[in-house]
């Protein structure tokens, strides 16, 4: 997630533009205080709303935990790990070569 200031916010649109494009969010600041989030308007934001949207993009972009993005898209974690799912969005993450030492140590 990118912050921006909003006094640099007219020079820095273009590349505000391109973050919302790519799907990210982007947190807006004044005087060092977070004052607005920007949402990419997406087919999930429609669908599902704001809450789950947001929720969605903060656990995605690894900025939020499995159960704080649950609860703030106002759902149990197993719903939201299914949510997760149908959209293709892997709930462990695993570091590189995480997965091949674990084998390892399980064998």
């Amino acid at each position: 997630m990118q912050t921006f200031k909003l006094r640099d916010l007219s020079m820095r649109a273009e590349e505000l533009t391109r973050n919302v494009e790519a799907g990210k969010l982007s947190v807006v600041t004044q005087d060092g205080q977070p004052i607005f989030i920007v949402v990419p308007f997406d087919e999930i934001l429609v669908r599902e709303g704001i809450n789950v949207a947001l929720a969605i993009k903060l656990f995605d972009e690894e900025t939020i935990s499995l159960g704080k993005a649950a609860r703030l898209a106002g759902m149990g974690v197993v719903e939201f790990m299914d949510c997760l799912a149908a959209l293709h969005i892997p709930v462990a993450r695993p570091l590189s070569g995480e997965l091949e030492e674990e084998l390892e140590n399980f064998g």
